[in-house]
């Protein structure tokens, strides 16, 4: 390894040490509408979050670093609402605008830049409890279980909008992939049967995902989670979910990285956030 490539790596440890004091949690993310609910042609704060219990906070996360925000509408169509972020603002990230009646889903996508390295007990916790046997896997193969590891991450954030009242049409949009590298996808609108389990489904890169560790957190209380499953072979998983409050399912996922690089794995954090009036 170069001296080039050694200095930043070891920059980038020194770096991580002083974020990821509890990496298993470090790098949840999502979006929080202000409402779940709204009536039709009305705009709703947002704001982008990151973390979990005391560590809680408004991500830093840089403009440039967003790669998009996507509205899907009932009809199916897709709406740029880049335009209406505004982050780090003095008590919100943005406003989105929603005019059509129905179940609508903002996507927001991140590039790949993250960086972030952990010493090698760390890294193992971490993984363990993420779930990304990729990396446990492969660190074991390998014989790298002592080493450190360095990996780039993206952030996958899907929200469910309710505009009006629920309809009993079908909603493709809600319960179907929507294209994203890693996406938790609902297998009913959870708006439509409150209260009834929420079977969802893991994809990554258009493919079902079995094995991955899906977290289900409430964020009127978000020290932990209230209920975690393994996604089967088809990449399914079932929740009970209380209809009041607002909720979180994340998912992470990672591959090792085999051409030269500044980094070990390439990692995913995708999450789904839904609420009840």
């Amino acid at each position: 390894m170069s001296g080039t490539i050694m200095k930043h790596r070891l920059e980038v440890v020194m770096l991580a040490g002083s974020l990821l004091a509890a990496p298993a949690q470090a790098h949840d993310f999502w979006i929080q509408p202000h409402a779940y609910w709204l009536q039709a042609d009305a705009s709703v704060p947002i704001t982008l979050q990151v973390g979990h219990g005391a560590e809680r906070q408004r991500s830093q996360i840089r403009p440039s670093r967003i790669a998009r925000v996507i509205a899907f509408a009932p009809d199916g169509s897709a709406r740029d609402m880049r335009s209406g972020l505004h982050l780090r603002g003095a008590s919100d990230d943005g406003q989105l605008h929603f005019e059509s009646p129905g179940t609508h889903v903002v996507v927001l996508e991140t590039d790949n830049r993250g960086r972030s390295a952990l010493p090698a007990q760390r890294f193992n916790d971490y993984a363990t409890d993420e779930g990304l046997t990729p990396a446990l896997d492969h660190r074991q193969r390998t014989g790298k279980m002592s080493a450190d590891a360095a990996e780039s991450y993206r952030r996958v954030s899907k929200a469910i909008v309710q505009v009006g009242a629920p309809g009993s049409h079908a909603e493709s949009h809600v319960t179907s992939p929507l294209g994203l590298s890693l996406e938790i996808v609902p297998e009913r609108n959870p708006y439509t049967m409150p209260g009834a389990d929420l079977p969802v489904r893991v994809y990554f890169e258009g493919e079902p995902l079995a094995g991955a560790l899906v977290k289900l957190t409430r964020l009127e209380r978000d020290d932990a989670p209230v209920a975690e499953r393994r996604t089967d072979p088809q990449g399914r998983a079932s929740f009970s979910v209380a209809p009041s409050g607002a909720w979180l399912l994340n998912v992470v996922w990672t591959r090792p990285m085999t051409a030269a690089s500044d980094v070990d794995f390439d990692t995913i954090f995708s999450s789904l956030t839904f609420g009840f009036p």
